[in-house]
């Protein structure tokens, strides 16, 4: 339980300095506590193992999409091409249909497709590490969830 609540702090210092990726570290220690650190132990006993963890923070936009597991078709010197808007829905999602509305609001043609009725939107969810609907896309960029001034941003940029 120590532990769990040394992690969460943890996240929680992370959350609020607004850094999208950090590196930590787990081990087990010389007592068998599970350990988590910014920094690597210091003194290692024989047979310790350490793992870098990565923690990502979920954030409204992520601006660089350049782990993105889909391979999505533009041209890099078309410009419309980098403004292609994918939406990754369900239609439960209230969420989603806010966005839609502003897309349709704001003359923005996007492709969507369902991850509970479409296979492509279900194969494409689990590639993405989806956790959440709506998954946006533009060109290269992401957006979980949506927020319209920050996609705003993410489409003109």
């Amino acid at each position: 339980m120590k532990t769990l609540t040394i992690l969460f702090s943890l996240l929680c210092l992370l959350g609020l300095s607004q850094l999208s990726y950090s590196k930590i570290y787990k081990w087990v220690d010389k007592n068998g506590e599970l350990q988590f650190s910014d920094q690597p132990p210091q003194k290692k006993h024989k047979d310790q193992k350490v793992e870098q963890i990565e923690i990502k923070i979920n954030s409204v936009s992520n601006p660089n999409l350049s782990e993105n597991p889909l391979e999505i078709e533009t041209d890099s010197a078309d410009q419309a091409s980098a403004r292609k808007v994918i939406m990754y829905s369900a239609s439960w999602c209230g969420v989603c249909k806010h966005a839609k509305k502003y897309f349709r609001q704001q003359g923005i043609a996007y492709k969507e497709f369902d991850i509970e009725t479409s296979a492509r939107g279900r194969r494409d969810f689990k590639r993405l590490r989806g956790r959440g609907v709506p998954i946006i896309l533009v060109g290269k960029q992401r957006m979980d969830g949506f927020d319209a001034s920050a996609f705003e941003k993410m489409y003109q940029g």
